[in-house]
């Protein structure tokens, strides 16, 4: 994997380790997760493994690119998504951004909090942020 900075900030190539902080992540589970061990993809979307089953979320660089997040839509409990193809939109005050699969699976948990408070993306993209769980289906995505 090839990680390399532009104006201090990561820019990813296919997945790469984030190599930055230490802030917790999936704060709600007994094994705790932090930033520098979210593997992140090329389109700014971090997933959180913890045995097959994966967290996603936006990273904070592209959280603060599309500025305050004002709503949302991501798939329902079930439902299946697929690497490469768009899983949910985010709407910001300037703009709709799809966001694209960097894994497939199936969909376990929906962030409830997101529905009434979609700005704690902005606030805390890496724990209270986060936007769906899903159960792998392709565990060798990850190291793409």
């Amino acid at each position: 994997m090839d990680l390399t900075c532009q104006g201090g900030v990561p820019r990813e190539i296919g997945f790469a380790l984030l190599l930055t902080g230490s802030r917790q992540v999936y704060s709600d589970r007994a094994t705790q997760m932090t930033e520098n061990e979210v593997k992140v993809s090329k389109l700014h979307v971090w997933v959180g493994v913890e045995d097959r089953n994966a967290r996603l979320g936006l990273t904070n660089y592209i959280q603060g690119a599309l500025g305050a997040v004002i709503s949302m839509e991501l798939p329902d409990i079930g439902d299946k998504i697929e690497e490469g193809e768009v899983f949910a939109e985010i709407e910001s005050v300037s703009t709709v951004h799809e966001l694209v699969a960097p894994v497939s699976g199936t969909v376990l948990s929906v962030n409830p909090h997101l529905e009434d408070h979609p700005g704690t993306i902005n606030e805390d993209p890496y724990s209270e942020g986060w936007l769906i769980e899903v159960r792998l289906t392709d565990e060798s995505e990850l190291d793409a």
